[in-house]
């Protein structure tokens, strides 16, 4: 599932993060590439232990609990610790797959890549080419969203950031263990969810609404890794 999610920081939170980054020391992205990806990743990214994204990881972590759709569409186990990336003109990071199972860079957790995770923090109009570009069953996903909008999407997707040609395109990026591990089943208890939700601002809380909510949760603990 593709799912794109609007207004995850706030104003004030996003101008926060785009004044730490801007004066920021970077490093090499590749430091945190695998080997199938190392040749075809060129871009910056915030040392995970540096003073900007130690206190950046944290402020995305809390917009993300806070996020009703995230947290609908996710359901996180384990939300690995953010980091943030920049692509300058030339960058670009080719067709690549993300690592099935990934070491947290600040706790050393392993943790299982279900869903991938980008939060713009750039405008669309500060920078010239680095779409997101998503593979999947239904063929190719261009994605540019507004400063402070997110796109989840499966982790085995196969994927690319098209090459930036002027500009800076920064994000923060990340991936999450879902308490659900099956995408599909995940789908149908995101959508069973969002019609709960729907339908309780249209009507009151019936009999029906009740009934269909334990259908939910009954589910979710069938599917449920805890």
């Amino acid at each position: 599932m593709l799912l794109r999610i609007p207004d995850v920081l706030t104003r004030e939170e996003l101008a926060l993060a785009r004044r730490m980054m801007v004066s920021a020391q970077w490093q090499d992205g590749r430091v945190t590439a695998g080997h199938q990806a190392i040749e075809m990743k060129n871009n910056l990214q915030l040392p995970p232990t540096g003073d900007a994204a130690r206190e950046l990881a944290p402020l995305v972590q809390r917009a993300l609990a806070r996020n009703p759709l995230f947290m609908s569409a996710v359901l996180p186990k384990v939300v690995m610790t953010p980091m943030f990336n920049c692509y300058q003109s030339g960058m670009t990071y080719g067709n690549h797959v993300d690592n099935a199972v990934r070491s947290d860079p600040l706790t050393g957790q392993h943790v299982r890549t279900d869903i991938s995770c980008t939060l713009f923090l750039s405008e669309p109009q500060e920078y010239e080419g680095g779409e997101l570009v998503v593979e999947d069953t239904y063929g190719s996903h261009s994605v540019k969203l507004p400063a402070g909008e997110m796109i989840v999407y499966p982790s085995g997707s196969l994927h690319r950031v098209e090459p930036v040609r002027a500009g800076a395109r920064l994000a923060s990026f990340m991936w999450v263990q879902s308490l659900v591990r099956d995408a599909s089943r995940r789908a149908i208890l995101f959508e069973m969810d969002r019609s709960v939700m729907n339908l309780r601002q249209k009507l009151d809380n019936c009999q029906e609404l009740v009934d269909l909510t334990a259908c939910y949760h009954k589910l979710l603990q069938q599917w449920a890794e805890i």
